[in-house]
């Protein structure tokens, strides 16, 4: 594998582009070998994405607005029984979704750095893999999902809730 000079480009792993899982229309649950390994991880901050290339094949991309309601540090979504910040439903600014830097941790989390300032999160591979957004990923999750008394549609917590957070 390659890594270009970009340094929002980083490469934690090596493997195969393809492998089990990869085909088209299937995504298995993230488990297994891989499933959380990713092999290229590129921040776009012209675009506002994160792509992750996992090493069982699965891609996934994030725009910088749902990567920042991701955020896990203590400060957004709170500690000791507190709620966190991102838990007042806040409007988010420009500022505090637009992707400025990108720094691994381990080989476990990325730690995005955003043009507010922000920069305490760590998002552990574990997680973003789990959250992926992709039409695959969100149908398998939804179909996993037991309806939750006044939740949403398939069982979701209800919008404006952060429950889908936690």
């Amino acid at each position: 594998m390659t890594t270009p000079s970009d340094p929002a480009m980083r490469s934690p792993g090596s493997g195969p582009a393809d492998g089990p899982g990869s085909a088209a229309g299937q995504v298995a649950a993230p488990s297994g070998p891989g499933a959380t390994t990713p092999t290229a991880i590129h921040a776009d901050r012209e675009a506002g994405t994160l792509a992750l290339t996992w090493a069982d094949g699965h891609a996934t991309t994030f725009d910088a607005l749902t990567l920042r309601w991701l955020c896990p540090c203590a400060y957004c979504r709170g500690e000791a029984g507190m709620p966190g910040w991102l838990d007042s439903a806040p409007t988010l600014t420009p500022d505090q979704t637009r992707l400025v830097d990108l720094h691994l941790v381990g080989n476990y989390a990325i730690s995005p750095h955003w043009a507010d300032g922000h920069k305490t999160g760590y998002y552990p591979f574990v997680l973003l893999r789990d959250r992926c957004p992709c039409a695959a990923c969100s149908a398998r999750r939804d179909a996993a999902v037991p309806p939750v008394a006044g939740a949403g549609t398939a069982g979701r917590p209800a919008a404006g809730s952060h429950e889908e957070h936690r």
